[in-house]
């Protein structure tokens, strides 16, 4: 399970941007994720940061928009992104729902008939996958941060809250801070994970940290522009959540940005030089 196949690799940056797929026995589908590596002197090992994306995204969305191939050309720095969640003609889907189902795997481990068989999307992220990196690319493994965008931000986060020895930096792009307790996450943790909102905690970063989760720090950028921000990225959560717990927390509010790609990639950059500087040798 630790082999894959090429789809496509192009040199950029003076690095190779490659996407693969694999069989994963996790989500019991094949799953496509990409990576960059860039130029490095044979035998050497690179820090790894992991992106994951947010709702009705795949792995091509930041691969095609990011804009990250520079800063991680600069910096030295491996980049995967992953898919958002199992795909399929046999997986289980709502198909009129962008919200939820295929597109929407909230970084979970489902508990819940039908989505309990394919929607392993933690362990897929969490082991099965660092597996196939580690064994066929130049990652030094005990360099790993963090980040993702909207639901992708929620996923980095209550990973990197989850496993901070593990990860040593983390970021967000207008994360969903606290799903409990926003529509999107109310229906998704719902449905995965079942009625009982106790199980809804480990998949909630603020309700992580008010748990006791800690990082020593953490990244955060949110456009004031976004049309999701009141309703379902809720960053004063978070902002309230950190202080309370002395994480010390950069979360900048942009703007007039928005949502989108064009936000991402306007501080993709930041967030790299972010990263490399916590995952130095």
């Amino acid at each position: 399970m630790m082999t894959f196949e090429t789809v496509s690799e192009n040199k950029a940056f003076g690095g190779t941007q490659g996407v693969y797929k694999h069989s994963s026995a996790e989500t019991g589908t094949e799953m496509t994720f990409s990576v960059f590596v860039p130029d490095h002197a044979e035998g050497s090992k690179l820090p790894v940061v992991w992106y994951l994306s947010g709702l009705t995204c795949t792995h091509a969305n930041v691969t095609e928009k990011g804009e990250f191939r520079a800063a991680c050309a600069e910096h030295g720095v491996i980049f995967v992104a992953p898919d958002t969640s199992p795909r399929g003609d046999d997986v289980p889907d709502a198909p009129d729902e962008y919200d939820f189902g295929k597109g929407a795997g909230f970084y979970v481990d489902a508990t819940e008939a039908p989505w309990s068989e394919n929607y392993r999307m933690r362990s897929y992220i969490e082991s099965e996958l660092p597996g196939v990196i580690a064994a066929n690319f130049p990652v030094d493994m005990d360099r790993q941060g963090i980040t993702g965008h909207s639901m992708g931000g929620h996923g980095a986060l209550t990973i990197a809250l989850r496993n901070p020895d593990r990860f040593k930096a983390v970021s967000a792009f207008a994360p969903i801070v606290a799903p409990s307790q926003v529509p999107w996450g109310e229906k998704a943790l719902g449905r995965y994970l079942g009625s009982d909102r106790a199980a809804w905690a480990e998949y909630d970063a603020v309700a992580l940290i008010e748990g006791g989760a800690r990082v020593p720090d953490l990244l955060v950028d949110q456009g004031t522009a976004d049309n999701f921000l009141e309703e379902q990225l809720q960053t004063h959560r978070l902002v309230k959540a950190c202080e309370d717990a002395g994480i010390d927390a950069t979360i900048r509010m942009q703007d007039g940005y928005d949502h989108s790609y064009y936000f991402i990639s306007t501080f993709m950059a930041d967030h790299i030089a972010w990263h490399a500087e916590r995952l130095k040798a």
